[in-house]
């Protein structure tokens, strides 16, 4: 594979990392992580504080080439990307059914879906696993969204797209409205999603049941509902090939959830 910022992390070339924005363990003690120690290994350079969008709409390719590290860790090479994971989540939040729709704006969570990972779009997909502290990863992503939306958005159309763009993903962390708890909640949904289609691609072949706990924080009925289904498929899944699956932090279905 040749040498380019799909191989660089943090400026050193290559390194085959997980993804381009991640330090090793070594490099995280050694170096604070920066905007620039990413954007300096990028060629042609993103063009910076001008009236065009050019330059953040060939950011946004990096979402489609970064993978979704929590895969990657068990062995999923060709797994799904950050913007894979975000598209289906937008759509979600458009099938919110009328109990949730008629108190949220929905048009609103449909954004926060397809903004809440873009800083890793030169931060990567941090895994709790990582050797990067909740604090650290924050400031990476803050300082990220900033260049975003000041240093390539700051002067398209006044400013204000990067402003409602840097807006909605800080609603998003503070986690403090109606429209970012569903988004929250539609993001674990989406996860639980994908983990029970990878093990069904792999016919129970690879158990990744270490992510069910993510269930026990969503919030919402109607998105519980929803991961209810999904796990007793789950569990049909494992029973047909005559296999226990594990469970992690939550009970094993045992009878077909009630029509959503």
């Amino acid at each position: 594979m040749t040498t380019d910022e799909s191989t660089q992390t943090n400026g050193v070339p290559g390194k085959k990392e997980p993804q381009a924005g991640l330090l090793t363990r070594k490099e995280s003690m050694d170096q604070k992580w920066t905007v620039e120690s990413v954007t300096s290994t990028i060629k042609p350079p993103y063009a910076e504080h001008t009236t065009s969008p050019i330059s953040f709409f060939h950011l946004l390719e990096r979402l489609k080439t970064t993978k979704r590290a929590g895969w990657k860790r068990f062995g999923i090479e060709q797994c799904e990307s950050i913007s894979d994971h975000m598209y289906r989540m937008s759509i979600l939040t458009l099938a919110a059914p009328k109990s949730l729709s008629s108190k949220l704006d929905i048009l609103k969570c449909c954004r926060m879906a397809l903004i809440h990972d873009m800083a890793e779009a030169l931060v990567g997909d941090i895994t709790p696993v990582d050797p990067v502290s909740k604090e650290e990863k924050s400031r990476r992503e803050s300082t990220t969204m900033d260049y975003i939306c000041n240093n390539l958005l700051g002067k398209f159309n006044g400013g204000l797209n990067g402003q409602e763009i840097r807006e909605i993903w800080q609603e998003y962390e503070d986690s403090e409205t109606l429209e970012s708890h569903f988004v929250h909640d539609v993001d674990k949904m989406e996860l639980i999603l994908q983990m029970v289609e990878y093990e069904r691609a792999r016919k129970c072949e690879l158990d990744l049941g270490e992510f069910t706990w993510v269930a026990t924080r969503i919030q919402s009925a109607e998105v519980k509902a929803w991961c209810d289904h999904a796990l007793w498929e789950r569990q049909e899944l494992w029973q047909s090939y005559g296999k226990k699956a594990i469970w992690n932090g939550v009970p094993e279905p045992t009878s077909k959830p009630a029509p959503l």
